[in-house]
């Protein structure tokens, strides 16, 4: 299959392409040289590729970023979609789309409520989340417009070699390969009472291609493992695997303005749609990342 993939040179579009080549797909990577808030770049560049399908992961993608641009995060996550479909819809033999939206548009879910399904109302509580959200009716609309087939994933947190010290688990991990290698003397962090449902990015890959293969147009899935850890957890797992004690430092800096103290996701969706289920256990992911940090920098 000839597929293009937005987002290419990011964390997750680095891992996909070599899923994606691996089973046997054509791709062709767009980053920042193909402006998705352009309408006019964006379908000329998506007319001359001519994809059947394609998995739009370009986005500004860092929650915290979005409180300090509010608007810069609309103009890219939400416009942008708009401008993806627009394109894609103008092909002459029109792509199935994949669009990543994120689990952050459920916003705050009670515990009795967990884990949360694809039915659960949608109440982001950032402007990331609520940039997501919006993105996600702009694909429902283009399915139920135009006939477009628009495939909508909610990924929840994933992690995994390359991915940037702007996250939770590779900024532990390059903390303590950085205590490792020069005995610094703590480890700073974040909220760790908050949970997420973590899961390696080699799986979530994986969930995406066999979506664009069998999801149904229309249709929204969560991509997760079903299970949540708290942050002090997977800190003190890392610790473990690097073999050091340092003191965790909680820094104020680094809470958000608006956290969701547990985030637990039902894949029974995807599971049932295609037979996807996670591979790579947490240990495994946590280990693989702590060895990145020790050898080199993130994917750019």
């Amino acid at each position: 299959m000839r597929v293009l993939v937005t987002g290419c040179k990011g964390f997750v579009g680095h891992w996909l392409i070599s899923h994606l080549e691996s089973s046997g797909d054509e791709v062709i990577g767009i980053d920042a040289e193909v402006d998705i808030t352009d309408p006019p770049v964006i379908a000329a560049a998506v007319r001359a590729i001519g994809p059947e399908a394609i998995y739009h992961l370009a986005a500004q993608a860092s929650v915290g970023t979005s409180w300090e641009n509010q608007a810069p995060t609309y103009q890219v996550n939400t416009l942008g979609v708009v401008n993806v479909l627009e394109a894609a819809a103008g092909c002459a033999h029109r792509p199935r789309v994949l669009l990543v939206s994120s689990a952050e548009v459920y916003g705050r879910v009670s515990p009795d409520q967990l884990p949360v399904g694809e039915d659960h109302q949608l109440a982001p509580v950032s402007p990331y989340a609520a940039s997501k959200a919006a993105a996600e009716f702009v694909g429902v609309q283009a399915w139920l417009g135009t006939g477009l087939e628009v495939i909508r994933v909610r990924p929840f947190n994933h992690t995994g070699p390359g991915q940037g010290p702007g996250f939770v688990v590779p900024s532990l991990a390059k903390q303590i390969a950085e205590a490792v290698a020069s005995g610094a003397d703590s480890l700073v962090t974040g909220n760790l009472d908050a949970r997420r449902d973590l899961t390696d990015v080699r799986d979530v890959v994986r969930a995406y291609r066999s979506l664009v293969a069998s999801g149904a147009p229309g249709e929204v899935y969560n991509v997760c493992r079903g299970e949540s850890v708290p942050i002090h957890s997977v800190a003190e797992r890392l610790l473990g695997l690097a073999g050091v004690e340092v003191p965790i430092v909680v820094d104020p800096a680094r809470l958000r303005p608006s956290d969701i103290p547990d985030m637990r996701g039902d894949p029974g969706r995807l599971h049932a749609t295609t037979g996807w289920v996670p591979e790579i256990p947490l240990e495994d992911t946590l280990r693989d990342v702590l060895a990145y940090w020790r050898m080199a920098g993130p994917v750019q």
